[in-house]
């Protein structure tokens, strides 16, 4: 049942079993672990697109999607993803369907999405989430309760761009 009081909503993308593509999951783990008030978390997994319609009764003010986006950065660098930029760097996926599609799908329902990407090291299967990543899962869990002041992480800038 979809808590209707919550104001925010994470929604956290990735393969655990993949190393560093587990930074959602191991985010979701350490919300359940240290609770953000006022948030409702989702662990989308590698399919996140089966969460949309409890996304979509949830409404919340504001969806912050986290996932590990192969940028060219230092593993552990965060940004924020403009949605144009989604489909250029998610070209190769481990999910089922394209994160732009399923922001596309949510945006009437839900005024304001972010979309945070977290650099990954190593992306393969049987692998730990490396140091640099998980450390970027600590400090973005202790970030979100500033979102409206913030997140304080820079948007990202295609190279030539």
């Amino acid at each position: 049942m979809p808590d209707f009081t919550s104001r925010y909503a994470l929604l956290c993308v990735g393969n655990s079993m993949m190393g560093d593509d587990g930074a959602g999951p191991c985010l979701a783990e350490r919300c359940a672990e240290h609770p953000l008030p006022g948030w409702t978390v989702v662990d989308g997994g590698a399919a996140p697109e089966n969460d949309i319609g409890y996304l979509r009764e949830l409404r919340p003010q504001h969806l912050v999607i986290v996932d590990a986006t192969d940028m060219g950065l230092a593993a552990g660098e965060m940004r924020l993803i403009d949605e144009e930029d989604i489909a250029d760097l998610f070209m190769m996926t481990t999910h089922n369907l394209p994160l732009s599609f399923l922001i596309q799908q949510l945006r009437s329902d839900i005024p304001a999405i972010t979309f945070v990407g977290i650099q990954p090291d190593v992306v393969a299967f049987y692998y730990p989430i490396s140091a640099a990543v998980e450390r970027a899962v600590i400090d973005l869990h202790q970030r979100l309760p500033a979102l409206e002041q913030g997140l304080g992480i820079a948007p990202f800038r295609a190279a030539g761009a």
